[in-house]
Protein backbone atom coordinates (compact mmCIF):
# COMPACT_ATOMS: atom_id res chain seq x y z
CA UNK A 1 0.00 0.00 0.00
CA UNK A 2 1.44 3.35 -1.05
CA UNK A 3 0.64 7.05 -0.97
CA UNK A 4 1.79 9.67 -3.47
CA UNK A 5 2.35 13.06 -1.80
CA UNK A 6 3.58 16.35 -3.28
CA UNK A 7 4.40 19.90 -2.20
CA UNK A 8 4.09 22.89 -4.52
CA UNK A 9 4.29 26.66 -4.13
CA UNK A 10 1.73 27.65 -6.76
CA UNK A 11 2.77 31.34 -6.70
CA UNK A 12 -0.07 33.70 -5.87
CA UNK A 13 -3.21 31.66 -6.55
CA UNK A 14 -5.50 34.60 -5.86
CA UNK A 15 -9.10 35.54 -6.62
CA UNK A 16 -8.75 39.28 -6.04
CA UNK A 17 -6.88 42.13 -7.69
CA UNK A 18 -3.94 43.90 -6.08
CA UNK A 19 -4.09 47.62 -6.82
CA UNK A 20 -1.37 48.62 -4.36
CA UNK A 21 1.07 49.11 -7.23
CA UNK A 22 -0.51 52.48 -8.02
CA UNK A 23 1.07 53.95 -4.89
CA UNK A 24 3.89 51.45 -4.33
CA UNK A 25 6.04 51.19 -7.45
CA UNK A 26 7.79 48.09 -6.10
CA UNK A 27 4.48 46.20 -6.39
CA UNK A 28 3.67 47.43 -9.89
CA UNK A 29 3.96 44.96 -12.75
CA UNK A 30 6.77 45.75 -15.14
CA UNK A 31 4.47 45.73 -18.19
CA UNK A 32 2.27 48.43 -16.65
CA UNK A 33 5.31 50.66 -16.14
CA UNK A 34 5.62 50.97 -19.91
CA UNK A 35 2.45 53.09 -19.99
CA UNK A 36 1.76 56.63 -18.90
CA UNK A 37 -1.08 56.20 -16.41
CA UNK A 38 -2.59 59.42 -15.10
CA UNK A 39 -5.27 58.33 -12.60
CA UNK A 40 -5.92 55.54 -10.13
CA UNK A 41 -9.13 54.62 -11.94
CA UNK A 42 -7.16 54.16 -15.15
CA UNK A 43 -4.56 52.08 -13.28
CA UNK A 44 -7.24 49.81 -11.83
CA UNK A 45 -8.76 49.21 -15.24
CA UNK A 46 -5.40 48.36 -16.81
CA UNK A 47 -4.33 46.16 -13.88
CA UNK A 48 -7.56 44.16 -14.06
CA UNK A 49 -7.09 43.53 -17.78
CA UNK A 50 -3.43 42.59 -17.31
CA UNK A 51 -4.10 40.19 -14.44
CA UNK A 52 -6.95 38.38 -16.17
CA UNK A 53 -5.01 38.01 -19.44
CA UNK A 54 -1.99 36.65 -17.57
CA UNK A 55 -3.90 34.31 -15.27
CA UNK A 56 -5.42 31.83 -17.73
CA UNK A 57 -2.13 30.69 -19.29
CA UNK A 58 -0.45 30.63 -15.88
CA UNK A 59 -3.09 28.43 -14.27
CA UNK A 60 -3.17 26.03 -17.20
CA UNK A 61 0.56 25.53 -16.66
CA UNK A 62 0.11 25.23 -12.88
CA UNK A 63 -2.51 22.54 -13.44
CA UNK A 64 -0.24 20.65 -15.85
CA UNK A 65 2.53 20.60 -13.24
CA UNK A 66 0.12 19.31 -10.58
CA UNK A 67 -1.26 16.68 -12.92
CA UNK A 68 2.27 15.47 -13.62
CA UNK A 69 2.92 14.87 -9.92
CA UNK A 70 0.23 12.17 -9.86
CA UNK A 71 -0.20 12.99 -6.17
CA UNK A 72 -2.92 11.63 -3.92
CA UNK A 73 -2.31 14.48 -1.44
CA UNK A 74 -1.11 17.95 -2.44
CA UNK A 75 0.43 20.37 0.05
CA UNK A 76 0.24 23.86 -1.42
CA UNK A 77 1.64 27.28 -0.61
CA UNK A 78 0.50 30.77 -1.67
CA UNK A 79 -3.23 30.08 -1.90
CA UNK A 80 -5.58 33.02 -1.36
CA UNK A 81 -8.61 31.17 0.03
CA UNK A 82 -10.78 28.09 -0.42
CA UNK A 83 -12.87 29.83 -3.06
CA UNK A 84 -9.80 30.45 -5.21
CA UNK A 85 -8.65 26.86 -4.72
CA UNK A 86 -12.08 25.50 -5.59
CA UNK A 87 -12.30 27.62 -8.74
CA UNK A 88 -8.83 26.51 -9.84
CA UNK A 89 -9.50 22.83 -9.17
CA UNK A 90 -12.82 22.84 -11.00
CA UNK A 91 -11.86 25.14 -13.88
CA UNK A 92 -8.38 23.77 -14.62
CA UNK A 93 -7.44 20.54 -12.84
CA UNK A 94 -10.80 18.89 -13.49
CA UNK A 95 -10.32 19.29 -17.25
CA UNK A 96 -7.05 17.36 -17.02
CA UNK A 97 -7.62 14.67 -14.41
CA UNK A 98 -11.37 14.53 -13.85
CA UNK A 99 -12.76 14.03 -10.37
CA UNK A 100 -9.71 14.23 -8.21
CA UNK A 101 -9.01 16.51 -5.27
CA UNK A 102 -12.49 16.85 -3.85
CA UNK A 103 -11.35 17.50 -0.27
CA UNK A 104 -9.64 20.82 0.46
CA UNK A 105 -8.38 22.23 3.75
CA UNK A 106 -6.86 25.53 4.81
CA UNK A 107 -6.94 28.17 7.56
CA UNK A 108 -6.22 31.89 7.37
CA UNK A 109 -2.63 32.45 8.47
CA UNK A 110 -0.44 35.46 9.22
CA UNK A 111 0.75 36.54 5.78
CA UNK A 112 0.21 40.23 5.10
CA UNK A 113 -0.81 39.54 1.50
CA UNK A 114 -3.26 36.84 2.56
CA UNK A 115 -1.49 33.91 0.90
CA UNK A 116 -1.83 30.75 2.96
CA UNK A 117 -0.91 27.07 2.98
CA UNK A 118 -3.53 24.53 1.91
CA UNK A 119 -4.01 20.81 1.35
CA UNK A 120 -5.99 19.03 -1.37
CA UNK A 121 -6.53 15.29 -1.26
CA UNK A 122 -8.27 12.53 -3.11
CA UNK A 123 -10.82 10.29 -1.45
CA UNK A 124 -8.76 7.23 -2.40
CA UNK A 125 -5.15 6.62 -3.36
CA UNK A 126 -4.40 5.55 -6.90
CA UNK A 127 -4.23 1.93 -5.74
CA UNK A 128 -7.67 2.20 -4.17
CA UNK A 129 -6.96 2.72 -0.47
CA UNK A 130 -9.24 5.17 1.36
CA UNK A 131 -7.79 8.51 2.54
CA UNK A 132 -9.62 9.48 5.71
CA UNK A 133 -9.35 13.01 7.09
CA UNK A 134 -9.14 12.97 10.89
CA UNK A 135 -8.34 16.47 12.09
CA UNK A 136 -6.72 19.80 11.25
CA UNK A 137 -4.96 22.25 13.55
CA UNK A 138 -3.50 25.65 12.76
CA UNK A 139 -0.46 26.91 14.68
CA UNK A 140 -0.59 30.43 13.24
CA UNK A 141 -1.36 32.01 16.62
CA UNK A 142 1.75 30.67 18.40
CA UNK A 143 4.17 33.32 19.67
CA UNK A 144 7.88 33.12 20.45
CA UNK A 145 6.97 33.22 24.13
CA UNK A 146 4.49 30.34 23.78
CA UNK A 147 7.26 27.96 22.71
CA UNK A 148 10.09 29.64 24.63
CA UNK A 149 11.91 30.48 21.39
CA UNK A 150 12.64 34.15 22.00
CA UNK A 151 16.40 34.81 21.95
CA UNK A 152 18.85 37.64 21.35
CA UNK A 153 18.84 37.25 17.56
CA UNK A 154 15.05 37.33 17.37
CA UNK A 155 14.99 40.30 19.78
CA UNK A 156 16.63 42.46 17.12
CA UNK A 157 13.48 42.38 14.96
CA UNK A 158 10.66 40.93 17.09
CA UNK A 159 8.96 40.98 20.47
CA UNK A 160 8.22 37.89 22.63
CA UNK A 161 4.48 38.04 21.84
CA UNK A 162 4.99 38.26 18.07
CA UNK A 163 3.76 35.29 16.10
CA UNK A 164 6.43 32.80 15.09
CA UNK A 165 5.07 31.71 11.74
CA UNK A 166 5.00 34.23 8.93
CA UNK A 167 2.18 32.14 7.40
CA UNK A 168 1.31 28.99 9.36
CA UNK A 169 2.26 25.46 10.23
CA UNK A 170 -0.89 23.54 9.33
CA UNK A 171 -1.08 20.15 11.06
CA UNK A 172 -3.32 17.56 9.39
CA UNK A 173 -3.93 13.98 10.47
CA UNK A 174 -5.16 11.38 7.98
CA UNK A 175 -5.44 7.65 7.74
CA UNK A 176 -4.37 5.95 4.53
CA UNK A 177 -5.75 2.45 4.27
CA UNK A 178 -6.29 2.63 8.02
CA UNK A 179 -2.69 3.68 8.79
CA UNK A 180 -2.04 7.09 10.37
CA UNK A 181 0.02 9.88 8.84
CA UNK A 182 0.51 13.43 10.13
CA UNK A 183 1.44 16.24 7.76
CA UNK A 184 2.95 19.59 8.74
CA UNK A 185 2.55 22.10 5.91
CA UNK A 186 4.61 25.28 6.20
CA UNK A 187 5.81 28.30 4.26
CA UNK A 188 8.70 30.03 6.02
CA UNK A 189 9.81 33.66 5.98
CA UNK A 190 11.14 34.79 2.58
CA UNK A 191 14.73 36.00 2.21
CA UNK A 192 13.98 39.44 0.82
CA UNK A 193 16.48 42.07 -0.34
CA UNK A 194 19.76 42.98 1.41
CA UNK A 195 19.39 44.96 4.64
CA UNK A 196 21.57 46.20 7.49
CA UNK A 197 24.77 45.45 5.60
CA UNK A 198 23.79 41.78 5.18
CA UNK A 199 22.38 39.86 2.26
CA UNK A 200 18.68 39.07 2.54
CA UNK A 201 19.19 35.41 3.38
CA UNK A 202 21.53 36.11 6.30
CA UNK A 203 19.39 38.97 7.63
CA UNK A 204 16.25 36.82 7.80
CA UNK A 205 17.90 33.55 8.88
CA UNK A 206 17.01 33.93 12.59
CA UNK A 207 13.30 34.12 11.77
CA UNK A 208 13.35 31.01 9.57
CA UNK A 209 15.44 29.12 12.09
CA UNK A 210 12.91 29.98 14.78
CA UNK A 211 10.10 28.75 12.52
CA UNK A 212 11.98 25.47 12.00
CA UNK A 213 12.55 25.11 15.75
CA UNK A 214 8.85 25.76 16.28
CA UNK A 215 7.81 23.02 13.85
CA UNK A 216 10.19 20.62 15.56
CA UNK A 217 8.89 21.61 19.00
CA UNK A 218 5.29 21.05 17.85
CA UNK A 219 6.15 17.54 16.64
CA UNK A 220 8.10 16.67 19.80
CA UNK A 221 5.30 17.99 22.00
CA UNK A 222 2.78 15.95 20.05
CA UNK A 223 4.56 12.60 19.96
CA UNK A 224 7.20 12.93 22.66
CA UNK A 225 10.87 13.72 22.05
CA UNK A 226 11.96 10.09 22.22
CA UNK A 227 8.97 8.58 20.44
CA UNK A 228 8.68 11.00 17.53
CA UNK A 229 11.26 9.06 15.49
CA UNK A 230 9.02 5.99 15.40
CA UNK A 231 5.91 7.84 14.13
CA UNK A 232 4.71 8.51 10.58
CA UNK A 233 4.94 12.25 9.93
CA UNK A 234 6.18 14.47 7.15
CA UNK A 235 7.01 18.17 6.94
CA UNK A 236 6.07 19.65 3.57
CA UNK A 237 6.48 23.09 2.11
CA UNK A 238 8.49 26.05 0.92
CA UNK A 239 11.11 26.71 3.59
CA UNK A 240 12.74 29.60 1.72
CA UNK A 241 16.22 28.36 2.60
CA UNK A 242 18.82 25.98 1.25
CA UNK A 243 21.78 23.96 2.50
CA UNK A 244 23.54 23.98 -0.86
CA UNK A 245 23.23 25.59 -4.26
CA UNK A 246 24.54 25.40 -7.79
CA UNK A 247 26.13 28.72 -8.77
CA UNK A 248 25.89 29.48 -12.50
CA UNK A 249 28.46 31.48 -14.45
CA UNK A 250 29.12 31.97 -18.15
CA UNK A 251 26.62 32.61 -20.93
CA UNK A 252 24.87 30.87 -23.81
CA UNK A 253 27.55 31.93 -26.27
CA UNK A 254 30.57 30.59 -24.39
CA UNK A 255 28.77 27.97 -22.35
CA UNK A 256 27.57 27.83 -18.76
CA UNK A 257 29.50 26.54 -15.78
CA UNK A 258 27.91 25.06 -12.66
CA UNK A 259 29.68 25.11 -9.29
CA UNK A 260 28.30 23.27 -6.27
CA UNK A 261 28.55 25.21 -3.00
CA UNK A 262 27.57 23.97 0.45
CA UNK A 263 26.29 26.60 2.87
CA UNK A 264 27.81 27.00 6.34
CA UNK A 265 24.38 27.36 7.95
CA UNK A 266 20.73 26.95 7.04
CA UNK A 267 17.39 26.89 8.81
CA UNK A 268 16.99 23.36 7.42
CA UNK A 269 19.84 22.26 9.73
CA UNK A 270 17.33 22.37 12.60
CA UNK A 271 15.63 19.34 11.06
CA UNK A 272 18.53 17.38 9.59
CA UNK A 273 21.68 18.03 11.65
CA UNK A 274 20.95 15.37 14.29
CA UNK A 275 18.74 13.06 12.24
CA UNK A 276 15.42 14.42 13.50
CA UNK A 277 14.13 14.28 9.90
CA UNK A 278 15.49 13.36 6.49
CA UNK A 279 15.42 15.68 3.50
CA UNK A 280 14.27 13.12 0.93
CA UNK A 281 15.50 15.24 -2.00
CA UNK A 282 19.08 14.56 -0.86
CA UNK A 283 18.64 11.08 -2.33
CA UNK A 284 18.89 12.65 -5.78
CA UNK A 285 22.24 13.41 -7.49
CA UNK A 286 24.00 16.49 -6.13
CA UNK A 287 23.38 18.67 -9.19
CA UNK A 288 19.76 17.54 -9.55
CA UNK A 289 18.15 18.61 -6.25
CA UNK A 290 17.09 22.15 -7.18
CA UNK A 291 13.50 23.33 -7.12
CA UNK A 292 14.05 27.00 -8.00
CA UNK A 293 16.16 29.07 -10.38
CA UNK A 294 17.18 32.34 -8.72
CA UNK A 295 18.46 35.28 -10.72
CA UNK A 296 18.89 39.02 -10.33
CA UNK A 297 20.53 39.18 -13.73
CA UNK A 298 23.70 37.60 -15.20
CA UNK A 299 25.77 38.57 -12.14
CA UNK A 300 23.66 36.57 -9.68
CA UNK A 301 22.28 33.19 -10.73
CA UNK A 302 21.94 29.92 -8.92
CA UNK A 303 19.81 26.80 -8.60
CA UNK A 304 18.72 25.74 -5.13
CA UNK A 305 16.24 23.66 -3.17
CA UNK A 306 13.56 25.67 -1.36
CA UNK A 307 10.81 23.02 -1.42
CA UNK A 308 10.97 20.07 0.96
CA UNK A 309 9.55 16.71 1.90
CA UNK A 310 11.14 16.05 5.30
CA UNK A 311 10.45 12.51 6.49
CA UNK A 312 10.34 11.18 10.03
CA UNK A 313 13.07 8.56 10.70
CA UNK A 314 10.46 5.79 10.64
CA UNK A 315 8.95 6.94 7.35
CA UNK A 316 12.43 7.40 5.85
CA UNK A 317 13.56 3.92 6.93
CA UNK A 318 10.47 2.24 5.51
CA UNK A 319 11.01 4.07 2.21
CA UNK A 320 14.78 3.79 1.97
CA UNK A 321 14.70 2.98 -1.75
CA UNK A 322 12.15 5.61 -2.72
CA UNK A 323 13.44 8.76 -4.48
CA UNK A 324 11.34 11.91 -4.92
CA UNK A 325 10.56 13.45 -8.29
CA UNK A 326 10.98 17.13 -9.14
CA UNK A 327 8.59 18.38 -11.82
CA UNK A 328 10.28 21.02 -13.99
CA UNK A 329 8.14 21.15 -17.15
CA UNK A 330 6.50 24.37 -15.98
CA UNK A 331 9.75 26.30 -15.57
CA UNK A 332 10.17 29.30 -17.90
CA UNK A 333 12.72 29.14 -20.69
CA UNK A 334 15.02 31.56 -18.83
CA UNK A 335 15.78 28.77 -16.34
CA UNK A 336 19.26 27.42 -16.99
CA UNK A 337 19.42 23.63 -16.70
CA UNK A 338 22.66 21.73 -15.99
CA UNK A 339 23.79 19.36 -18.74
CA UNK A 340 21.47 16.39 -19.18
CA UNK A 341 18.62 17.82 -17.09
CA UNK A 342 16.65 19.77 -19.68
CA UNK A 343 12.98 18.81 -19.97
CA UNK A 344 10.24 19.49 -22.49
CA UNK A 345 8.31 22.58 -21.37
CA UNK A 346 4.55 22.65 -21.31
CA UNK A 347 2.81 24.34 -24.28
CA UNK A 348 2.64 28.15 -24.14
CA UNK A 349 5.42 28.43 -21.54
CA UNK A 350 7.22 31.75 -22.00
CA UNK A 351 10.78 32.96 -21.57
CA UNK A 352 9.95 34.47 -18.18
CA UNK A 353 6.16 34.07 -18.10
CA UNK A 354 3.71 32.52 -18.33
CA UNK A 355 5.01 29.67 -16.21
CA UNK A 356 3.54 27.11 -13.83
CA UNK A 357 5.27 28.81 -10.88
CA UNK A 358 8.72 30.05 -9.94
CA UNK A 359 8.95 26.85 -7.86
CA UNK A 360 8.92 23.20 -8.97
CA UNK A 361 6.62 20.63 -7.38
CA UNK A 362 8.32 17.85 -5.40
CA UNK A 363 6.47 14.52 -5.34
CA UNK A 364 7.23 11.18 -3.68
CA UNK A 365 5.61 7.77 -3.38
CA UNK A 366 5.62 6.47 0.19
CA UNK A 367 5.03 2.89 1.27
CA UNK A 368 2.71 2.98 4.28
CA UNK A 369 4.29 0.10 6.17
Amino acid sequence: MSLRIATFNVENLMNRFDFSGYRNELRQDRSVKLYDIRTEAEYRQIEQARAIAHTDDTRQLTALAIAETGADILCLQEVDNLEALQAFEYGYLFKMIGRGYRNKYMVDGNDGRGIDVAVMMREHTRDGQPIEFLRMKSHASLSYADLDLFDNEIAETNEPQDRIFRRDCLEIDVKVGGRPLTMYVAHFKSMGPPRGGMDGRTATMPVRSAEARAVRRIIENRFGREKSASKRWIICGDMNDYQERIVITGDRFNGFEFEHRKEDASAIDVFTADGFAENAVMRRPQSDRWTLFHTRGPEERHLCQLDYLLLSPSLAKNNAKRVPDIIRGGQPFRTIFPDGQAVERYPRTGWDRPKASDHCPVAMTLDML
